[in-house]
């Protein structure tokens, strides 16, 4: 790895700095507060080009890597727009890798061009009530029928499903019990979100509000087999190839929160004096906080590993987890550690850190929660008996 200055990564820095003046705190607050959709936002990073970032070039896309995409998303939540933020694009900067990979030729050319433009919302749609993380288990099943399949089940925790024009839907097309590798007879489909035959539901919850999520009841949706991604029975293997990159994205997610806290937390040391002397000038204070980004900058080495290791054809399993892991707590405590210094203003609205509080909390749990991170290193990494 090289740590001297890129000048393409300082470009899309600062220029994402620059997209997201106009989005400030306030912004987030208000669209958190009124569940409202931030849709100037996201015209303006479809406007600035930033959707679409890793879509090839051939199809109107940047052809960039994880690397780039991930420090949008650090940028972009770093600003202060946390999760309400990244949640509204991310599917746009890095969500159509199965199709990317896996895609039939005439499935990118129908639709990856629309990305870039903002066009195109799409949901993903993995987890159901009754699998959780293990998605072996999950049970809407894609009948065969002529031309296509039938889809019917529940899945539950999918973003954007009331903006989505189309969903990434994992289905079983054979039963669990009648495989022999538990991976098999999965199918990814890229389903029309047809409301005839898919319900939506929301989901009230913590934080993230200005971003839907959603339970999805579908109930015989027709999917024709040209929306099929990859191979018929193989879609567990289409969805894994983005595994690693969206852990490293997520920790960029996360990182920016950590730095925006960090930052107010910092600020107000400074300005809040009590006992004639400014808070920042105690230990107590000023300790939390440079603890908090010490852990950050550490957190950011492992991420900046994992993706260096990804965009140049290597293996980045356990730097991708571990990389979210360490992100996720430097997060959460950095936000603890900003809403700590406020005091009793770190309970209110005004000073925001109580949404960087609640958004970072999250990422603990998604999109992988830090337990299951420790059984992977434990299995593959430390060589340990399987725990699940």
């Amino acid at each position: 790895m090289d740590f001297s200055k890129n000048a393409l990564h300082e470009d899309i820095r600062a220029a994402v700095r620059e997209m997201m003046e106009p989005f400030d705190d306030q912004y987030w607050m208000e669209h958190d507060r009124d569940h409202e959709f931030p849709w100037d936002f996201y015209n303006a990073v479809a406007k600035a080009g930033w959707l679409g970032i890793t879509i090839p070039e051939e199809y109107g896309g940047g052809g960039l890597g994880v690397t780039e995409a991930a420090i949008v998303e650090h940028e972009i939540s770093a600003s202060g727009g946390g999760m309400n933020a990244c949640s509204a694009v991310h599917i746009g900067i890095f969500g159509f890798d199965p199709i990317i990979r896996h895609g039939s030729e005439q499935l990118k050319q129908r639709f990856l061009p629309r990305v870039p433009t903002g066009d195109l919302h799409i949901s993903f749609a993995v987890t159901e009530p009754d699998a959780g993380t293990d998605t072996t288990r999950i049970t809407t099943f894609a009948r065969k029928v002529p031309n296509g399949f039938l889809v019917t089940g529940k899945k539950v925790w999918i973003t954007k499903a009331q903006q989505a024009e189309r969903v990434l839907l994992l289905c079983r097309t054979t039963k669990r019990e009648d495989v022999v590798k538990r991976t098999d007879g999965m199918t990814l489909l890229f389903a029309e979100m047809n409301p005839d035959h898919v319900q939506i539901r929301e989901i009230p919850k913590l934080g993230r509000n200005a971003v839907n999520t959603n339970e999805l009841f579908i109930d015989d949706l027709f999917v024709p087999d040209e929306d099929v991604v990859g191979e018929v029975g193989k879609g567990f293997r289409a969805i894994l190839a983005g595994l690693n990159a969206e852990r490293i994205i997520a920790a960029n997610a996360a990182l920016g929160i950590g730095r925006a806290a960090v930052r107010r937390a910092t600020a107000y040391a400074k300005e809040r004096h009590v006992f004639e002397r400014p808070i920042g000038q105690n230990q107590a204070i000023a300790h939390p906080i440079a603890h908090a980004m010490m852990r950050l900058d550490a957190a950011e080495l492992m991420v900046n590993k994992a993706a260096w290791l990804l965009d140049n054809g290597m293996e980045c399993g356990a730097e991708a987890n571990m990389g979210k892991y360490l992100a996720a707590d430097a997060a959460f405590q950095a936000a603890d550690a900003a809403l700590q210094t406020h005091g009793g203003f770190g309970y209110g609205t005004e000073f925001h850190v109580e949404r960087y509080f609640r958004e970072a909390r999250l990422k603990r749990i998604s999109p992988i929660s830090q337990e299951m991170v420790l059984n992977y290193l434990s299995e593959h990494v430390l060589g340990l008996p399987r725990s699940y």
